[in-house]
């Protein structure tokens, strides 16, 4: 009795799961709702309900501005929280070139000038225009060539704020972080995540994309150009599992 159940709330749910599908193919990508940035390191999310407590309204005669968070302290990202500025500036090029050549020609010839005194009779049995001195000959030409280059040049300069999602044993920071840009029926996420070492945040409280181990760094979109530009789903399948 389970199984038709699941079967008929399949059949029921299914036009909801294209319904989106046939809404963003109609109004345009919708921007996902403000928060926290996704999971996309393997690790639980930590949150912060309660921060520091505000600061107390100062007398009259104190210097201290109400409502200040600190003077002299430090105001780069430490905390569950805190967001940090990630500069991401990548301008990379490869270029590989191989060129390979090989060839190879042999011949050989035997002769029989003295076989038993029977060479003179070989003509009988083998056939005609038999030369007891040129019995055997081979020749024989080989021959390779193969080219091949790879090129490649990448250059992305974008600035993203990530929130430092969990804090380390160590002291080093995973930070995550998501953007999104939409034009028109265009929509463009960019995402960060990775772990940082708090001494590497400047002061003005930015990291360099250079300083991220583990980083994970996307920039794409999706959207009525991005599908046009895209590989048909059945065309991607039959080039990926055609065995010619």
């Amino acid at each position: 009795m389970r199984r038709p159940a699941i079967l008929a709330a399949v059949v029921l749910l299914a036009p909801l799961a294209a319904c989106s599908t046939v809404t963003e193919a109609v109004k345009g990508p919708q921007l996902a709702p403000v928060g926290y940035p996704a999971a996309l390191a393997p690790m639980e999310q930590q949150y912060v309900s309660a921060r520091e407590p505000s600061p107390q309204a100062a007398s009259a005669n104190s210097l201290w501005r109400v409502g200040a968070r600190a003077f002299f302290n430090d105001q780069r990202a430490s905390r569950v929280g805190d967001i940090v500025t990630v500069m991401i500036d990548i301008d990379d090029s490869a270029s590989t070139k191989n060129a390979t050549n090989s060839s190879r020609t042999s011949s050989a010839g035997a002769g029989v000038d003295h076989f038993l005194g029977l060479e003179s009779s070989l003509g009988k049995v083998l056939p005609g225009g038999f030369d007891p001195s040129k019995a055997i000959g081979t020749n024989s030409t080989f021959s390779n060539a193969g080219a091949g280059g790879v090129s490649r040049s990448e250059k992305i300069s974008l600035t993203i704020a990530a929130v430092v999602s969990q804090v380390l044993p160590n002291g080093n920071m995973v930070i995550q972080g998501t953007q999104e840009v939409r034009t028109n029926a265009e929509l463009r996420q960019l995402t960060v995540a990775g772990i940082v070492r708090p001494e590497d945040i400047s002061s003005a409280n930015t990291i360099k994309h250079t300083q991220i181990a583990e980083a994970r760094i996307s920039y794409g979109g999706r959207g009525d150009i991005s599908r046009v530009q895209k590989t048909p789903a059945g065309q991607s399948l039959v080039e990926k599992f055609s065995p010619f």
